[in-house]
């Protein structure tokens, strides 16, 4: 019996059960809603599934440059580094320009690699998921929360997008030499409360803010989505609610049954 009503401000959110597949609650799971850049997942996915050397140099072009929102990168059109660090960057740190340059290396080009996004989500029983880039700047990247649990649970069966979502920061070192220091656009994986196995932040306007995690919480491995949270610490509210309303609730379930 939970102890008391789970609240969340995000419009829609999901946290499951990972290994008994239930429920534990639910708002809105079936809305069909921008998600920004956890769309980065399934980026990931796809570079990865295609096998591509992660040591290979992948030049950024000006065909990586953000002509959707504008927004800025400190990867400058001509900087040269790894595959793998393109991923880190783009995982870690959700940065634009390392995902557009992921998808744009791809056998094929952008548009194969978007196919294979799309083919990918079917695959994972995505039906109501649609993408339209590797970034997610374009709010035509849309899903709900019950298909962004399937993603999260796939993405958590790579060792190597479970250790990129969780790095709490790295500096990645270009062909030129220079050094450029990254944080995780997460804080919740330098927070000792938390046992975090994967994690994803994103943001658009009109996406609003969203993050989807993989944690054990007292105990049990549950997939947590939440998304359309507009306050600027919404999400990770709601996140620390989620924590404490199970922990409470198996404190709970061990005193009843003592």
């Amino acid at each position: 019996m939970r102890p008391a009503t789970l609240n969340l401000k995000s419009s829609a959110a999901l946290v499951l059960d990972q290994d008994g597949d239930g429920v534990l609650y639910a708002k809105n799971i079936d809305a069909v809603v921008p998600i920004a850049s956890l769309t980065k997942l399934m980026t990931a996915m796809v570079a990865l599934d295609a096998q591509l050397p992660l040591s290979e140099m992948v030049v950024i072009t000006k065909d990586d440059v953000d002509k959707i929102k504008g927004t800025r990168s400190r990867l400058h059109v001509g900087a040269m580094l790894t595959r793998g660090d393109l991923l880190r960057l783009a995982l870690m740190s959700s940065e634009n320009r390392a995902a557009a340059a992921l998808s744009r290396a791809y056998p094929g080009g952008r548009s194969v690699f978007v196919a294979a996004m799309n083919r990918k989500a079917t695959q994972l029983g995505m039906w109501n998921t649609e993408f339209v880039d590797g970034t997610g700047l374009s709010s035509a990247n849309v899903s709900t929360a019950e298909n962004l649990a399937r993603l999260v649970r796939a993405a958590h069966g790579y060792p190597v997008i479970r250790e990129f979502t969780t790095d709490s920061e790295y500096t990645v070192t270009l062909f030129s030499g220079q050094k450029l220091h990254y944080t995780n656009s997460n804080r919740l994986v330098k927070n000792p409360d938390w046992t975090i196995g994967l994690s994803k932040t994103g943001y658009i306007s009109e996406a609003g803010r969203c993050l989807v995690l993989q944690a054990t919480i007292a105990a049990k491995p549950v997939i947590i989505v939440l998304l359309d949270s507009w306050g600027k610490l919404t999400r990770i509210g709601d996140a620390n609610r989620i924590r404490r309303w199970m922990e409470r609730s198996n404190l709970s379930l061990n005193s009843a049954g003592s």
